[in-house]
Order: structure tokens, then sequence, then C-alpha cells
């Protein structure tokens, strides 16, 4: 007969480490079920607490214990970004506003003046302040511009078809998520360019030509022709039987690597695809209950990596750039998150109509997050750039503010909002 193997405590030898992993996940799976309702009454969110935990536990056991975003840039570009494109997939499907130009106006303004001038805002501040180099600056713009699907959940629309009215703040929150993740792209890319060419004729053409109107092209058209198809596999008998009759939620992970896979195969934004993908699937049958199914399980999947990446952030913040922070690097910060966002934010939304108070809430919940991590880990994998620490260690600075701001106000605001404005429908506000 065999012998049994030794046990590990008996002989006194170390823990297995992948025993007490094992334990970690338990627990942070647990932690996120948990957490939304023993704060919801709290001034601060589910994110707050993560942070702080994961600060928590890099202090006290170390640098190695939690992974540091700038320290894995090819995992942290590749888990952040399946993290970004389910949130996407989330963001569209929960929302119930038909999508049209008169509906959407205050996305637009949104998207057309509130995300330039953050851009060409955070961009001045970080050649201004942090003395970047104009290509770092404009990719540090980017980075740092877009809003966070993930994160900002306490301010955005609830589930399809749920009582968290879509009124004027929560839509104009969740639809901007939406689609300005996708368009900093572009900007990512001209960054790239001018550090890795100059600005050149021929640089700002084929980014002109590829990177802007192909690129864009490509994710609206993939992204609606994967949509219709998944509609009509979900509600339709193609296959003899409509999908929706299973319940399967996690049918929308399906559907977003379909679409994200496929737009960036033809060399389109993947994003732009699974957003749009998501928005045409919940057009069809919008007051199906599947709706519902596939919303829930992208959000379930969605949190589940989020609380992992806020804990790493959380234990990077604290082990690898707050021991090395300067005051300038903290004044740009309070800075991006307190001045350009709200003053962008303010600019595009004058003369749109609404309350003053709904507009400056808009204004400031400018939530930054997983999004802005992903594009800086793209760039720093496609490009050595000297300002590769300044930039991780600006950008996580950033997001630790946004989450702590944020997310200690979003509760007090929105509640406060929600009774005024919460059975006003979007076009109240153009």
């Amino acid at each position: 007969m065999a012998a049994l193997p030794p046990d590990a405590r008996r002989e006194g030898r170390a823990i297995d480490p992948y025993t007490v992993l094992l334990v970690a996940i338990g627990l942070l799976i647990l932690a996120l079920a948990g957490l939304p309702l023993l704060v919801r009454t709290l001034p601060l969110s589910a994110p707050v607490v993560l942070l702080l935990a994961g600060a928590g536990l890099g202090l006290a056991a170390g640098r190695d214990f939690l992974p540091v975003p700038g320290d894995h840039p090819d995992v942290t570009e590749r888990l952040t970004e399946i993290v970004v494109a389910v949130a996407l997939a989330g963001a569209g499907l929960k929302l119930d506003t038909p999508f049209g130009w008169r509906r959407w106006n205050v996305t637009w303004r949104l998207l057309g003046v509130t995300l330039p001038l953050s851009i060409a805002g955070i961009s001045l501040v970080g050649w201004a302040m942090l003395g970047l180099t104009p290509a770092a600056a404009l990719l540090l713009g980017a980075v740092l511009a877009p809003t966070d699907p993930a994160l900002a959940s306490d301010v955005q629309v609830g589930p399809p078809g749920s009582d968290r009215r879509e009124h004027r703040v929560r839509f104009a929150l969740t639809s901007e998520a939406g689609v300005n993740d996708v368009l900093v792209f572009p900007f990512v890319y001209l960054a790239l360019g001018i550090a890795m060419h100059g600005l050149t004729a021929s640089v700002l053409a084929e980014w002109g030509l590829s990177r802007v109107l192909w690129a864009l092209s490509a994710g609206v058209a993939v992204g609606l022709a994967v949509g219709r198809l998944s509609a009509l596999l979900l509600f339709r008998k193609p296959l003899g039987v409509p999908i929706a009759r299973s319940r399967a939620g996690f049918v929308v992970v399906g559907v977003s690597l379909v679409a994200y896979g496929v737009t960036e195969l033809v060399a389109g934004y993947g994003f732009l695809g699974v957003f749009v993908a998501a928005l045409t699937l919940r057009s069809t049958e919008r007051e199906h209950e599947y709706h519902a199914h596939l919303h829930g399980f992208a959000e379930e999947i969605e949190a589940l990596a989020m609380g992992a990446l806020i804990l790493c952030i959380g234990a990077g913040f604290a082990t690898a750039v707050a021991p090395y922070l300067e005051p300038v690097t903290v004044l740009a910060a309070l800075a991006i998150v307190l001045v350009v966002r709200p003053l962008a934010g303010a600019i595009g939304l004058a003369g749109g109509g609404g309350p003053l108070r709904e507009r400056l809430a808009i204004a400031f919940f400018g939530i930054r997050g997983v999004g802005s991590i992903y594009y800086l880990a793209y760039a720093i994998a496609h490009h050595d750039w000297p300002e590769a620490g300044l930039l991780w260690t600006e950008t996580i600075t950033v997001i630790v503010l946004s989450i702590l701001i944020h997310g200690i106000t979003a509760t007090p605001v929105m509640r406060r909002i929600d009774p005024v404005s919460g059975a006003a429908s979007p076009d109240a506000l153009h």
C-alpha cells in the first residue's frame, strides 16, 4: 500500500500558497456579495471599502502579496480588457431609453464637448504641472478622460426594467460611460504615433483614416451585425427554439467576446463593437425578462473581476505609489478630478436645459477607473515611454482619489437628486 502524503502542518512546513489563494478568493467573493448591502445606507461605496482593504493588505503583507498593475503591464492589459468589455455590455443592456439623436442629446454633449475638453485639460495639467512631453501629456489626457463603466454603478441606471428610473443624471452618466471609453482610443493611438514618429503629415493621415474613420465605422457596423444576429438567436427560432427560453445569463459573455473579437479582427475598436451589440440586442424584445438575466450575469462577472482589480490598486498605491508621491503629483490629480472634469462637464451641458443641480451632478461624477488602467497598460506595452513611471503614478493616484471622493459623495448626492428627478424622462434635459 502506498504511503499517504505527509501532513504539512504536522511536518511543520510552510502553508501552501495555493490554499491561501483559494481562501482569499472565497473571502473576496463573499465580500463582494455582502458589501453592497452593508454600505447602501452609508456615505460610501463598495469600491471604497475594497480599496482600503487592498491598501491594508499591501501594507501588512508586503508589495508581493497582491500584484501591482504597473509591474505586470501585459497581464494588466488583458485582464482590464475583459473587465471593460463585460462592463460595456452590461451598460448597453441596462439602458431602457431607445437610441436616438434627440433622446441622447445629453450624451452627445458629454461626448462632443466634455470629452475633448477633458483630454485637452488633462494634457495641459500633465505638460505644465508634471513636465511631461507633449506625446506623454496627450497620452495622460486620453487615459484619464473617460468615465468608467465598471465603477460608476452607484450613479448609473439600474438593471433592465428596474425601478431605478432613467432620469437625467443616471441616464447621462451610464450612456456617457458606455461610449467615451471607446472614443479615447484614437487619442491613445495619436499619442503613440507622435511618440514613435513625431507629429508629421503622414502620421496624421494614417491616424485619421485608419484609427478614426475606419476603426470607428467598423466598430459600429460589427456591433450592429452581432447585436442583430444575437437577437435573432435569442428571441427567434433559427435553431428550433429561442435561446432566451434557457434563461442562461452567460450568453452575454459569448455575445461580448464575439463582438469584441470580430471587431478587432477587422481593425475596429472592439469596445465599441461590444457596446453597440449590447445596445442593439437591448432594442429587441425590449420588455422581455431575459434582458435582466443577461445583465445580471454580466454584472456579477464584472463585480468579481473589478473587486480583485481594486484590491490590487489599493495595494499598489499603498506600497508602490504613496511612499514616493510628490506634492505636485497630488495637486495635479486633484486638479484633474475636481477642476478639469467638472469644468468640462459644466461647459458641455451649458444651455442644455434641466435643473442646475442635475447638470452639476453630471459634470462632477466623472469617475475614473479600470478603463484608464487598460489604456495606459496598452500604450506602455506598445512603446518604451521614458515617463512610464510617472504616468503610472499619476494614473493610479487619480483613480484612488476618484474612488474615494466619488464613492463617498455618490450616495448622499444621488439620494437628494433621485426624489426630485426620479420620474423624469431623459427628454426633459433637451
